[in-house]
């Protein structure tokens, strides 16, 4: 019998570094059902795919099988597409080359594919949400890290080898803040994840002993950036520096990337932009003062319009309509 994508589900899985989200989906994107559990609870990749599957077991027998699911997308932080791997990613605690689309097929019995969390969060745009229509923009994801998906002429750039678009391990402060997976110096992300945007709240604080701040109401430990964002709101003046200080790295490293691909648009998605105003002003302010004339007033700085679990739920399980029946 002809494999018809409308009677059929997909699963989504989207691996971060700090929390995994998933969910079944059908072919015109709609969700089914979703679940989350936490990434760095699981020392062994093993022990992960496991929690994976008791957590999917439930919603692929409500949704009537695994004969109903198609197969399992999957974005990860330093996802091969072509091999199917996880390959040493800084933000996860499985070190080295993981083969992860084996450990999921034999474990669940489907097929299964995977890609980069931000090329994946990059299709749910292009398929769903702010991308819709366009045929060339870059995706940035700021989250416990910094992600990147860049689509070219309709398709994902993924180089000869299955890595390109890491923006946010390019340098953008040279001898910079020393990264803590990397060991690089002076990355996009030491600065523009939200971890970054805890060090420079932290620094901030150290470096401005005599300004009065909500933020010395926190241990350093408790300091995060939604607490960064909550003192910004209360007028913090500290806090908003943070907040100006961070968009005008971005901004900086978004000026380099218009020049390199002139996309119609960059998209910011994840957590971090729940800030606001108080990280896109200063962010456009220096993308725009970087960048050559001709690249000027062209290119649209927007938020994902889609929710930060969907996004990458969504792209994820696009993968699964591409695999061949």
């Amino acid at each position: 019998m002809k494999f018809s994508a409308s009677q059929q589900l997909a699963i989504g899985i989207d691996i971060g570094g700090t929390g995994t989200k998933l969910g079944l989906v059908d072919a015109r994107g709609n969700i089914i059902s979703k679940g989350d559990l936490s990434t760095t609870d699981y020392e062994d990749v093993k022990d992960f795919v496991d929690a994976l599957y008791r957590t999917l077991s439930p919603m692929i027998e409500a949704a009537g099988g695994s004969e109903k699911i198609r197969g399992i997308g999957i974005g990860a932080p330093n996802g091969n597409y072509y091999k199917g791997t996880i390959e040493y990613a800084p933000n996860l605690k499985w070190k080295g080359i993981i083969q992860f689309t084996d450990l999921v097929s034999s474990r669940f019995n489907l097929p299964s594919a995977l890609t980069n969390d931000a090329n994946a969060a990059a299709v749910g745009e292009m398929t769903y949400g702010a991308a819709k229509g366009m045929k060339d923009f870059i995706v940035i994801t700021l989250g416990t890290g910094v992600g990147s998906g860049i689509v070219s002429n309709g398709n994902l750039v993924y180089g000869h080898d299955g890595f390109a678009g890491e923006l946010g391990h390019t340098v953008i402060v040279p001898e910079g803040r020393l990264h803590w997976g990397t060991g690089m110096k002076g990355t996009l992300e030491t600065y523009a994840s939200a971890t970054g945007v805890r060090l420079t709240a932290i620094e901030m604080i150290e470096k401005n002993p005599g300004t009065e701040s909500l933020l010395r109401n926190y241990q350093y430990d408790e300091l995060d950036s939604r607490i960064v964002f909550e003192c910004a709101e209360k007028g913090d003046h500290i806090a908003k520096e943070v907040f100006r200080f961070t968009g005008e790295i971005l901004g900086k490293a978004l000026a380099n990337f218009v020049m390199f691909s002139s996309p119609e648009a960059i998209i910011l998605f994840g957590g971090l932009t729940k800030a606001g105003d108080y990280i896109l002003a200063p962010t456009r302010q220096h993308m725009e003062a970087n960048v050559l004339p001709i690249f000027r007033d062209k290119v649209q700085l927007i938020f994902s319009n889609l929710s930060e679990a969907d996004a990458a739920i969504l792209g994820a399980s696009a993968l699964v309509w591409e695999m061949k029946a």
